[in-house]
Order: structure tokens, then C-alpha cells, then sequence
């Protein structure tokens, strides 16, 4: 009859057996199974929801994009980003997913008041309407600093620009600002957004 073997190598010998299923159960089953479900019933959210252009990868749309001008001296890091008046802008922000998050700058700073003040000046000499009327998302970034999706009353106050810019009818490309407003959260959480992203995306399709 054979010796058995001490406790405290069957203690080690149970956690290893321990580990090693729940090593092939979590570690590589599981993952294998949430990512084939993912791909077979998410396919598009699961690959990060890309949005391409003329076939090509162009964006996500859970990612915001700038839309500027080029620079006019392409040398010079200190020139100032021009908005480009034919597209829909979305909030402030440089939208760098290396550097997500938002400024921590609370209400009773005077930088970030005067940040927006002058942001509120200038999106209403853009856009050619009074100052007042300037919705608090055209001068404010988002938490992350990456949200694609503006107010609807900025994508409306926008239209008008735009269409003119693009030589447009304003019916034309509030339609498309229809076409891209997501509803509230689950029918009652939030606040209806438009996709600037896939907004630019439908404008850039119109001939």
C-alpha cells in the first residue's frame, strides 16, 4: 500500500488542478464564447463601429472627429484650428483618444469662464447668430472630450451655415440631422444627440 502523500502537497497539487481548469474555463473558453457572440450578433459595435468613406476606414462613431480648414502654415504648431463652415462642428476639444478626459476646471473658475465666454463669441460670429441663443454644448467639451454627438439645438443652429456653405436647401440637410439624432437612452434616459461623425458622413454623400 502506498504512502500517502503529505497534506500540504495535496493542498498544492488541488490548487493547481484548480487553477488549471479555471484557467481553460475563464481564461480561454469564456473569452472564445463572449467574443463569438459578439462577432455573430454584434459584428459592427464589437469592431469598434467604423464608418468608412469611398471603402475605406474613415472614423467610428463613438469616436469624435475635428473638422477644420487646412492649416495655412502647415510648419507652425502654434496656428490656431480654422472651422471649416461646410461641415457640422461638433463640441470643443482636440477628440486625441490618447488623451481622454475633461479639464477639471470647476464653475467657479475664472479660466474656464472666460474660455467659454470667448468660445460663445466665436461659434456665434460662425455660425451668424446672437450670442445668447448659443447652446451650452457648443462651448463646453464632453466628459471623455471624445463624445460624437452634439445637442440637437447646436445641429440646428448649424443648418443654416451649412446649407449655405454647401449650396444646399436647409430642408435638405435638416432631414440629414433627422436621419442621425439618436433618442434618449433605453426611451427615457438623457437627452437626444446628433452623430456629428456619421452627420459629416451623410453630408459628405450629397452631390
Amino acid at each position: 500500500m502506498s504512502k500517502p502523500l503529505p497534506a500540504a502537497v495535496r493542498t498544492h497539487l488541488t490548487a493547481l488542478r484548480a487553477l488549471l481548469v479555471l484557467t481553460v474555463l475563464l481564461g480561454i473558453a469564456y473569452p472564445l464564447l463572449v467574443t463569438g457572440v459578439a462577432q455573430a450578433v454584434f459584428n459592427d459595435q464589437a469592431n469598434g463601429s467604423i464608418v468608412k468613406a469611398d471603402g475605406k476606414e474613415a472614423g467610428s462613431s463613438l469616436l469624435g472627429q475635428t473638422f477644420n480648414l487646412p492649416k495655412q502654415n502647415p510648419d507652425d504648431p502654434d496656428e490656431a484650428p480654422r472651422p471649416d463652415p461646410k461641415w457640422f462642428q461638433p463640441r470643443p476639444g482636440a477628440y486625441d483618444p490618447t488623451a481622454s478626459g475633461a479639464s477639471n476646471l470647476g464653475p467657479n473658475s475664472e479660466d474656464l469662464t472666460r474660455t467659454v465666454e470667448e468660445r460663445r463669441q466665436a461659434v456665434a460670429a460662425f455660425d451668424g447668430v446672437d450670442p445668447a441663443s448659443v447652446p451650452a454644448d457648443a462651448v463646453t467639451a464632453s466628459g471623455s472630450g471624445l463624445d460624437p454627438h452634439i445637442s440637437t439645438a447646436y445641429a440646428e443652429q448649424q443648418v443654416q451655415r451649412v446649407a449655405k456653405a454647401r449650396d444646399l436647401p436647409a430642408d435638405t440637410v435638416r432631414e440629414l440631422v433627422d436621419e442621425c439624432t439618436d433618442g434618449r437612452s433605453l426611451g427615457f434616459l438623457g437627452q437626444p444627440g446628433v452623430n456629428v461623425v456619421l452627420l459629416n458622413r451623410a453630408l459628405a454623400e450629397q452631390k
